[in-house]
């Protein structure tokens, strides 16, 4: 999966369905500023912890699996001109252990880091100062799908919840929702559909690629499971928490 997931988002800057303009006004809600400390779980490319230093001051460090989207993390903190401030790791998220403490640990779009929502949430736990931020990336239903979307999209029936269920989810966890931002239907199209050409344009120019059959069938079957399900019932949205879990503190600004 790490393999198509490189190649389908190959011409991506932001690997989940926001906006250049939605991951900016996440750093806003969030009241990112000068000296904020970030640690980003999964993080892709590193555009947040990029853009978000280039635009708020921000320092960052970032730990994924692939070589590849590190290496464009790399090359856009120095186009940026913010490589001084943002460091990056290869590495298994999931098994990351922090030196030291972050004003925000974010996960987006990678709750499997840690076996689930509840699992991922000890790990960011780990690795936050008292009454940081988690910043998490995680789909939930709009609309109560059918069993067969599930199996399309290839997600246990109970992998996601609704968006008042989630709530549920973080408030079990110790966690209390203070801002948010949501992927709308213009930016999942943008997310997903512009996947379809990338790889469309990667098969005519690798046709005896050993990859290039699966990566055809991983086009058709995205492709037709989104249109089908995706567009219609999952959301997506990044949610701002801090943690309460036996404190019972009231939620403050973070600067």
């Amino acid at each position: 999966m790490l393999r198509y997931h490189e190649i389908s988002e190959a011409d991506h800057r932001i690997l989940n369905p926001f906006t250049e303009e939605k991951l900016l006004l996440l750093g806003e809600v969030s009241r990112i500023g000068p000296g904020t400390r970030i640690l980003d779980l999964a993080c892709g490319k590193g555009e947040m912890l990029c853009r978000w230093a280039a635009a708020f001051g921000s320092a960052g460090h970032g730990v994924d699996l692939s070589e590849v989207f590190l290496a464009a993390a790399r090359r856009r903190a120095g186009e940026l001109g913010v490589a001084g401030r943002v460091t990056f790791e290869q590495g298994d998220a999931g098994r990351y252990r922090a030196s030291a403490r972050f004003d925000a640990v974010a996960c987006l779009g990678a709750t499997w880091i840690g076996g689930g929502l509840a699992g991922t949430i000890g790990l960011m736990r780990s690795a936050a100062e008292p009454g940081g931020l988690f910043l998490i990336g995680e789909p939930f239903w709009t609309d109560e799908p059918p069993g067969e979307a599930h199996r399309a999209l290839g997600f246990a029936r109970d992998e996601f919840a609704s968006l008042p269920g989630t709530l549920d989810r973080f408030e079990a966890a110790g966690l209390e929702l203070v801002e948010m931002v949501l992927a709308d239907p213009d930016s999942w199209d943008r997310y997903a559909a512009s996947q379809w050409w990338t790889i469309h344009e990667w098969l005519k120019a690798n046709p005896g690629d050993p990859d290039a059959p699966a990566m055809r069938e991983f086009a058709d079957t995205s492709r037709r499971s989104y249109l089908t399900y995706n567009r219609r019932y999952l959301g997506w949205g990044v949610f701002v928490l801090r943690d309460t879990a036996g404190t019972g503190a009231p939620v403050s600004p973070l600067r």
